[in-house]
């Protein structure tokens, strides 16, 4: 089975030494730290783009909701209407019915200053309107005019729905708000995780390298005391099939640290030309956080209780609606101004003039419904039951997440020390194993094992590089608070505007 595995590793070393891949000098290199990647992630990534304009559109939303509460002038203008028809009229005099030609021109335009009223939910407007009417037949011209009038149209119901959209749009651009600056630091521990990836494909690379330069020595030193006797047959292929190992390893390490590469290039949006070197961030913060005081500042700037709570106020909201809009419904409309009709335009603004007022109520009710009000509001009301107990559930996965979020970013440092004391430790044993198996002290099954070690340990260290640097961003993420530097992440987004 041995010889069988050293022939089978040998045709697909063979197969593959064509696509091995030659380094490239010619190509443009950039050396990049981790701070650096992150910046750029947040100046021209994709992801960047995208939070971007999703907070914009929130902006630009919720400016559309302040704008609606302020007083707004309209114009309202048919500037040119011809019609021609016959009608049927009244004859007073002789009490009969005449079909009579009718062709007219008119015009007319109206000013309005229109404004929603928050605390009652109603709508109040004063108008200013003008018209003319030429009759062609006779050629007589009069005009009509409402210098000013005062219009109110107020639901009766209960329901106003410009208080609940005055709790919730707030709610939701502050939500917005936050959930950028969240996903800027949910950009950052992507990040990192690509970065790191690099990173480990490089490490890769060498351990691949130095491990074929190795086994290719010890295979020579193998084959020379094979001649002499000291090395069996069996140890011997065993070196052959590590330096073949080495080859088909290195060879892997070459194509995923490309494909590393291009994902970093194409996440942070460089050419795929472009050769960044990142370079491995070995100095940490030595940073402990307070599970107690991370639930608080989580609890007070994550975007995710802005949106529980954005769905208790919904929920609320439907039941209101749901009560005033299925069963009795009750509107109130009044108007008070004054108007005047003229044959010449000069008098149609001159006093006197006369009334121009109403008042109506108009009301709409079911009889007879068949539960189906009943049923509407009870959906209503259990819904939010579900709302509730959702939210509640979501409260205490959210605090537990936190606290284990916590207390794994703080072992992260010591797991950064461990781990480069134990890259430390496996290189020396390495090279100790290494000289001791080239004065013929240790077999090759130590020798082997020494290696595999030391490789491990050089991934351990760097994957608790990468842990750590992941685990910070993702509490500043859940906080929104930069604890090595003890300041809030919330901050003015009025550049992103510019």
């Amino acid at each position: 089975m041995r010889l069988i595995k050293y022939i089978l590793l040998l045709l697909l070393v063979s197969f593959t030494a064509n696509a091995q891949s030659v380094p490239d000098t010619t190509r443009q290199q950039m050396r990049l730290t981790l701070e650096e990647a992150i910046n750029l992630a947040k100046l021209q990534s994709l992801s960047s783009f995208r939070s971007k304009n999703m907070y914009l559109a929130s902006y630009w939303e919720y400016r559309s909701f302040k704008a609606s509460q302020l007083p707004g002038l309209r114009i309202n203008t048919t500037p040119f209407n011809y019609n021609r028809s016959i009608s049927v009229q009244y004859n007073s005099v002789t009490g009969e019915y005449d079909f009579v030609p009718d062709e007219r021109i008119s015009s007319d335009i109206g000013l309005s200053l229109n404004q929603n009223v928050t605390f009652t939910g109603g709508r109040l407007s004063l108008n200013s309107d003008f018209s003319r009417m030429e009759n062609i037949e006779s050629g007589n011209i009069s005009y009509r005019t409402v210098p000013i009038s005062i219009k109110l149209s107020q639901p009766l119901t209960g329901y106003n729905e410009f208080k609940w959209q005055s709790k919730l749009k707030p709610l939701e651009f502050e939500q917005a708000k936050k959930s950028f600056l969240s996903d800027m630091e949910a950009l950052s521990e992507q990040a990192v995780r690509v970065f790191f990836n690099s990173v480990g494909a490089e490490i890769d690379l060498k351990i691949a390298e130095t491990n074929l330069a190795n086994a290719d020595t010890l295979f020579n030193v193998g084959k020379g005391r094979f001649q002499i006797g000291t090395v069996t047959q069996d140890e011997l292929l065993d070196l052959e099939l590590t330096y073949l190992n080495a080859k088909m390893s290195r060879t892997r390490a070459q194509v995923n640290l490309q494909q590393a590469r291009n994902t970093l290039n194409s996440f942070l949006g460089f050419d795929k030309d472009l050769v960044i070197i990142p370079l491995i961030p070995d100095e940490i913060p030595s940073l402990k956080v307070k599970a107690e005081e991370a639930l608080t500042l989580a609890k007070e700037n994550n975007p995710q209780i802005l949106a529980l709570e954005g769905r208790m106020i919904a929920a609320n909201e439907s039941i209101a609606r749901t009560k005033a809009t299925s069963g009795l419904s009750a509107d109130l409309r009044a108007n008070l101004g004054i108007n005047k009709q003229a044959n010449d335009i000069s008098d149609s603004y001159s006093s006197p003039f006369g009334d121009d007022r109403g008042l109506g109520v108009s009301l709409n009710a079911p009889i007879i419904d068949w539960g189906t009000r009943r049923g509407q509001i009870k959906m209503a009301k259990s819904n939010k039951q579900v709302t509730e107990a959702e939210v509640k559930q979501a409260l205490i996965d959210f605090e537990q997440d936190v606290i284990m979020n916590i207390l794994e970013f703080n072992l992260q440092e010591e797991q950064v020390a461990i781990s480069a004391k134990a890259d430390t430790v496996a290189q020396l044993g390495f090279n100790v194993t290494k000289q001791r198996f080239m004065i013929d002290k240790v077999d090759v099954l130590k020798l082997n094992a020494a290696r595999n070690n030391l490789d491990n340990a050089k991934r351990n260290y760097i994957n608790a590089l990468s842990s750590y640097w992941r685990g910070y961003y993702i509490i500043r993420q859940i906080t929104l608070y930069d604890f090595e530097r003890d300041e809030s992440l919330i901050k003015s987004l009025d550049y992103l505007l510019e």
